[in-house]
């Protein structure tokens, strides 16, 4: 493990200043996605969210740089547990799913659909519980069943206490029928 580069991750904070220049760094040193996506895939590892929200701005730059490493990060996808992880993790799984240039395996789309029905059901925040629902239904283009499900799940949420959400329960609701 690259001392530098984990103590860049150590010392990263919430700021958006702080996530673009780890960002930068890794953009311009590729050999540390190897181990930036190690970082993150270790849920005992301290500071995993830390590696996360790189690896979100990531998936928004440029998604096709995680490909080869989305089997360590779909193991490691139920087993987030704090907001910190949570957030971050699911938007990774959607701008995995609306990216038309990365193949999912059949084990990373699982791993993607279970997480995000978990997400829905477990009442996550508002932001993850949004990506969640956002990445089921793209996936339930493919596999119907999902659209079923998810249809069951958003009705239940109509009357949720923040616009937000109901906003987002709406909207695909209205896409769903």
């Amino acid at each position: 493990m690259n001392s530098d580069f984990y103590q860049r991750i150590e010392e990263g904070t919430a700021h958006r200043k702080s996530r673009d220049e780890n960002l930068a760094y890794v953009l311009t040193n590729p050999e540390h996605l190897p181990e930036l996506v190690s970082l993150a895939s270790t849920i005992t590892y301290k500071n995993h969210f830390k590696a996360l929200w790189i690896m979100e701005l990531l998936s928004l730059k440029n998604s096709e740089l995680l490909a080869p490493y989305l089997d360590a990060f779909c193991k490691a996808l139920p087993h987030y547990s704090i907001e910190k992880a949570i957030r971050p993790s699911a938007k990774i799984c959607y701008q995995l799913v609306i990216n038309k240039n990365i193949q999912l395996t059949p084990f990373q789309e699982e791993a993607i659909i279970e997480t995000c029905l978990d997400r829905l059901i477990d009442q996550v925040k508002v932001a993850p519980a949004a990506f969640s629902m956002r990445a089921l239904f793209i996936l339930g283009k493919k596999k119907p069943w999902i659209h079923e499900e998810l249809r069951l799940l958003l009705s239940r949420d109509l009357d949720h206490p923040t616009p937000g959400y109901r906003f987002a329960v709406k909207d695909l609701l209205k896409r769903l029928k």
